[in-house]
């Protein structure tokens, strides 16, 4: 087995992942298996072609990156078989080493948040994961099982604070009478979630577009921040450094595209990642 650089499994998820990018170099790599990439790699658009996919995508990335971010979305169109597939990935990768966050972008309210939480951060639960993305926007306390979930069992949740699609701006940019935006707010509320773990790197992190011109102001989260726009969607290192300049060894741009497009070939994929993380 590879050493991943992790850290012990008492430590906080937000330690782990500052850890494996140390050791790995900071880059979050997307598993977005939909229909032209299946067919790209030579694959059908069907379950067999989706764990085909998925395994290669293992082979390549396991033990070998600082975080793996499943889309559910691709898993779950095939239904049941699908998510069979992404619980036998997400379980590879892990017993490998490689920190995983299942990219389902849950959130509801009461017991069903609850639900989402146990599924997907509970240790032994079939879709276990490192972490989760998470939604914030019925109310940021709409989220507390699962930040409580998060820190009971050292797992991380990253909130969607400031995206950057088109129609984001309706109700991320909106502004409080103190002048303060919804995305400021999202990222306000996790920097508080975070001193909890202090002095500690804190678990609750935020995803902010890469491609934003005006980004929120993270310098007191003291958490992760993923960043997903990094390459097919225009983003550079430039602008990584921009908007996290002062989250040494916290930042960690996401990558589908740009690094699936080249399989199906392990070696070649893994020849991606080492380019782009030269870049960070």
């Amino acid at each position: 087995m590879h050493d991943s650089g992790n850290t012990d499994s008492d430590s906080t998820f937000g330690e782990k992942l500052r850890a494996a990018g140390e050791w790995h170099g900071r880059l979050c790599v997307g598993i977005d298996p939909h229909k032209s990439l299946l067919e790209s790699w030579g694959f059908e658009n069907n379950v067999e072609g989706l764990a085909a996919f998925s395994a290669i995508c293992v082979d390549a990335f396991a033990g070998h990156v600082a975080l793996v971010k499943p889309q559910v979305a691709f898993y779950e169109a095939f239904g049941s078989e699908g998510f069979a597939v992404l619980e036998s990935t997400m379980m590879a990768l892990r017993s490998a080493g490689t920190l995983v966050v299942a990219d389902a972008k849950r959130g509801d309210i009461g017991s069903t948040m609850a639900g989402y939480a146990e599924a997907w951060l509970t240790p032994g639960s079939p879709l276990e994961a490192d972490a989760v993305t998470l939604s914030p926007y019925l109310g940021f306390e709409s989220l507390r099982p699962a930040l409580d979930i998060a820190q009971k069992f050292g797992k991380g949740v990253f909130v969607l604070a400031a995206t950057s699609n088109p129609e984001a701006g309706t109700v991320q940019s909106c502004r409080t009478e103190q002048g303060i935006t919804v995305s400021q707010q999202i990222v306000d509320a996790c920097a508080q979630e975070n001193r909890a773990y202090q002095p500690a790197v804190g678990s609750v992190g935020v995803v902010v577009g890469a491609t934003l011109a005006t980004p929120p102001d993270l310098r007191k989260l003291h958490g992760p921040v993923l960043l997903p726009g990094v390459g097919a969607q225009g983003a550079t290192a430039k602008d990584v450094k921009r908007i996290t300049k002062d989250l040494v060894g916290l930042s960690f741009p996401s990558v589908s595209r740009g690094i699936l497009s080249v399989g199906p070939e392990v070696s070649t994929l893994k020849k991606a990642v080492d380019n782009v993380v030269k870049e960070f």
